[in-house]
């Protein structure tokens, strides 16, 4: 492995306020839409599957799911005619598929909402 290569696993953990708890999200599946206006946003891709693994720091239990966020975006439509997540995500902000932890709430907005996830 070289050093260009090499991702500090900090950038692809987030943690909750409280410190008890860390977040990682893997990309399970793309869309194969392209992304309008890549000129003004760069290359970006639209992820509809995640893998999202929470360690509880406390009793390093670790609980981990797949979340459709295509289904949970609709869901929140139908439910509460609101969206709020943008699953348009820079190429540059996923190292070896995983999101980078500045994406982490942009991508689980929807199911917070929902209490899917409580994080």
């Amino acid at each position: 492995m070289s050093f260009e290569n090499f991702i500090d696993e900090r950038m692809l953990v987030s943690r909750d306020a409280l410190g008890k708890k860390e977040m990682k999200i893997k990309v399970l599946e793309v869309s194969d839409e392209t992304a309008p206006s890549q000129w003004k946003f760069g290359d970006r891709v639209k992820i509809n599957k995640i893998m999202i693994t929470i360690k509880h720091l406390e009793t390093q239990k670790v609980e981990e799911g797949e979340l459709d966020i295509e289904s949970v975006e609709n869901e929140l439509v139908e439910k509460r005619h609101y969206t709020s997540t943008n699953r348009w995500v820079p190429t540059k902000d996923i190292k070896n598929g995983y999101v980078i932890n500045t994406r982490h709430t942009m991508l689980i907005s929807d199911a917070a909402a929902l209490d899917l996830i409580v994080f």
